[in-house]
């Protein structure tokens, strides 16, 4: 590995010595800090894919035993609760489980940020107007406008996909009765993440290097 791939390395979020720098965005200064941040990542990306077969096979089963691990832990008391659709709970585990420790927060704030936005702009449209497709035309919109407004533009996506959910999807029960739901089942997957990722980042620093790096 060259200097370039041990500083760009060095500077990934997540790695000890990185500290975010970026500029508001919707600045020139701002997209050009978007722009390099998304050359850095492409980079890191090769960088990753240039590992030893061996070193790849490790951390892949390490982070499928972790996503399998959470999953499990989060969907077992939603049934314990009568809960039809806990699988909510160990899909949002898994898909916040990250193998960096900062970016699982990360990532289960934008689901939690996603998730109320997206749950209250569906509730209100539909208590408002109803579950035609104007009205959930309506609620993606508002919701991923939201959260650019509010400046947590990754969490728009899943405030869109919320919205989704509880205005396009057969249910039973009010709509109140959905968005709490919905929220509570996002709310424990993320939860679940964030303390089997936190468990995990412990025992690797104490754990002997057994993968070669």
């Amino acid at each position: 590995m060259d200097s370039t791939d041990r500083v760009i390395v060095e500077q990934q979020p997540g790695s000890p010595g990185w500290r975010a720098q970026a500029h508001p965005p919707g600045t020139e200064k701002g997209g050009r800090d978007e722009a390099r941040i998304s050359r850095l990542g492409e980079r890191i990306a090769r960088l990753r894919k240039g590992l030893p077969l061996r070193r790849r096979l490790i951390d892949g089963l390490v982070h499928g035993l972790l996503s399998a691990g959470a999953a499990i832990i989060a969907y077992l008391p939603t049934q314990a609760l009568n809960q039809r659709e806990g699988f909510w709970s160990a899909i949002t585990a898994i898909a916040v489980l990250q193998t960096e420790f900062r970016a699982t927060r990360k990532v289960g704030r934008d689901q939690l940020l996603g998730a109320a936005t997206g749950g209250l702009i569906g509730l209100g449209i539909w208590l408002g107007l109803g579950q035609h497709l104007a009205a959930y035309a309506l609620a993606v919109i508002l919701s991923l406008t939201a959260c650019w407004v509010l400046n947590v533009a990754s969490a728009a996506r899943l405030a869109g996909i919320t919205a989704t959910i509880i205005l396009l999807v057969p249910h039973d029960g009010t709509a109140q009765h959905i968005f709490g739901s919905r929220v509570m089942e996002v709310g424990w997957g993320v939860t679940v993440a964030i303390i089997v990722g936190w468990l995990a980042t412990r025992l690797a620093r104490s754990a002997p290097d057994v993968t070669g790096k």
